[in-house]
This record gives structure tokens, sequence and C-alpha cells, in this order.
């Protein structure tokens, strides 16, 4: 029960967030310069037209009792009807969320994939000519803006060498994996630097530990005490990071889904925006904020399994 009694805790730390979430989410709305109902009907608006809108949101009531009526048709699964596409915001958001997911977890695998070996190619040659090399030139890629390196990436690999298409999600998991590799490769390449530098500090810490020490004096082969002994030790530190930094990505998703044509909530939530569609805007905001949070919660949980200091029952 020390497992689950750790999840239950950390559940409960979220309920203050979520609603703090919900908060934002809902003065959305209300933070409209003048009569939220006149202005997302904008051309279109009617006296009829602006009453049937400010019955069906619960403008006409005192805020706290628009609230109540916002959660309770949240924890009904009903986050308002598109106002362009006349559908259900929740069944527009389900149908988009899964080439988003994709992004998300496709940049973070690619991210390892590059951060890991040039860490350990780093910490292994401290302060040598590859250790400034690979601290120096990630950065590169975290100084310049995410959608910019997308089209550098497009122009190289789509237009010239023609190897990937510059737009589209694909179908079927090998096809997603084709048309997704250049924009995942993009937030990656956002990605990586951070994750770099964190797991290369644990990793030299580790390095300079007594039982690395006692290990090479027993005649441990080299790669063999990176992998099991560095290196499982100095990732703990580096999950914190890459949790945070997937975080903060899961935002930046909104610009490259729009650079690459992926049909992911990021490019639904900009069209939104464009269009004054203000219930999908809603929704789309909602559920980046929970996937932020669950992956912080995810996060942790990994540290936590992984960590042996770490106690489920305290």
């Amino acid at each position: 029960m020390g497992r689950m009694s750790f999840v239950g805790r950390r559940l409960l730390q979220l309920v203050p967030v979520a609603v703090g979430v919900t908060i934002v989410v809902f003065f959305m709305i209300h933070l409209i310069p003048g009569d939220p109902a006149l202005t997302i009907l904008g051309i279109h608006a009617t006296p009829r037209s602006v009453a049937e809108l400010r019955g069906e949101w619960g403008l006409n009531r005192p805020l706290i009792s628009q609230y109540w009526l916002f959660l309770d048709r949240l924890g009904h699964g009903n986050l308002g009807k598109s106002l362009i596409y006349g559908t259900p915001a929740a069944t527009l958001i389900r149908q988009r969320l899964p080439a988003t997911l994709w992004l998300i977890v496709y940049a973070a695998v690619i991210a390892i994939v590059i951060s890991v070996p040039l860490a350990m190619i780093a910490a292994t040659r401290k302060d040598g000519i590859r250790d400034h090399v690979v601290r120096a030139v990630p950065l590169l890629g975290l100084g310049m803006p995410t959608f910019w390196v997308g089209y550098l990436l497009i122009l190289a690999f789509g237009l010239d060498l023609r190897w990937f298409p510059v737009g589209g999600y694909g179908s079927g998991f090998l096809g997603h994996l084709h048309y997704m590799f250049l924009p995942a490769l993009t937030v990656a390449i956002a990605l990586a630097p951070v994750v770099i530098r964190s797991l290369r500090a644990s990793m030299l810490s580790v390095l300079g530990a007594d039982y690395i020490t006692t290990a090479r004096s027993k005649g441990v082969p080299g790669m063999r005490l990176f992998v099991r002994h560095v290196l499982r030790n100095a990732v703990i530190p580096a999950i914190t990071v890459l949790g945070i930094n997937i975080g903060f990505l899961i935002g930046g998703t909104v610009i490259i889904e729009n650079v690459f044509a992926i049909p992911g909530i990021g490019q639904l939530m900009i069209t939104s925006i464009f269009q004054r569609d203000f219930p999908v805007v809603q929704g789309v905001t909602l559920v980046f904020a929970v996937m932020v949070v669950l992956v912080n919660l995810l996060a942790d949980m990994t540290y936590a399994a992984l960590d042996p200091r770490v106690s489920f029952d305290r």
C-alpha cells in the first residue's frame, strides 16, 4: 500500500492546482473587454443571438453561479459547443489529441537518445575538447526560436533532400514515425541541451563517488561500470529536469504544429483563437494544463521508483 498511498498524496496535492487551473480557464471569457457574448459573436451578433448565448453560457447569472455552472459542466465532460464547427469542443479535442501526444512522446524519446550519449562523452572527458563541444554546440539549438529551427529542418531535409514530409501526421505507426520525425526533432533540439547539462553534472558527481572508485578497483569493465552504476544513478536528477521541461514544451507544440501543419490540439487552438471560438480555446487550454500536471506527476513517480532513498510510506 506504500506506493498507492504515495500516489494518493501526490494526487491530493494536485487538487489546489486543478482548482486554480479551472479558475484561470473560467475567467478567460470574462477577461474579454466589453460584453463577452457580443465580442464572441462579432459581426454575426443580433439581440436574439446575444441573448441566447448569454443564456446558454449563464452569462446573465452572478459570477459565482457561472463558475459553479462551469464546474458542473466540466464534471460531466461538457467543454461547451464550438461556435464555428457546431460540434462539442470535447469531440474536436479528442479527435486531435493523438497527434499532439505523438509529437510530445516522440520528441521526448529523440531528446533522450541525443542527450544520453553526448552527456556520457562530455562526462568522461571533463574539460576536454569534446566536453566543451558537447556543452557549446547544443546551446545553439536552445538559443534559436523553435519555429526557426523547424523552418531550417524543412528546407534541409524536406525540400532539398526530400527525406521527410514537411507537413501532416501520416497514417499507421510507421507513417506517424516518418511524418512526425522533423517536428519531433525540432522540439527535441530545444529540449536536449538542458537535459545534457543536467545529466553531465549528475554523471560527474556520481563518477566522484566512493563506490565508483571501489568498482574500478575491482576491475569492472568501463562500459558496464558506466551503464550499471553511473548512468543508473545519474539519471535520477535528470528525470526531474526532463519532466519540468517537457511541461514547458507542451505549450511550445502549439507553434510547431502550425509550422508542420500537424492536425493536433495546438493547431486547433491557434485556429480557434483567430476565429474567436472561445469554447474550444477554453477546452484546449484546460487539456494543456492537465497534461503539464500529469507530466510532472509522472516525473515524481519515476523519481521515487528509481531512487531507493525515497520512501513511499513517508
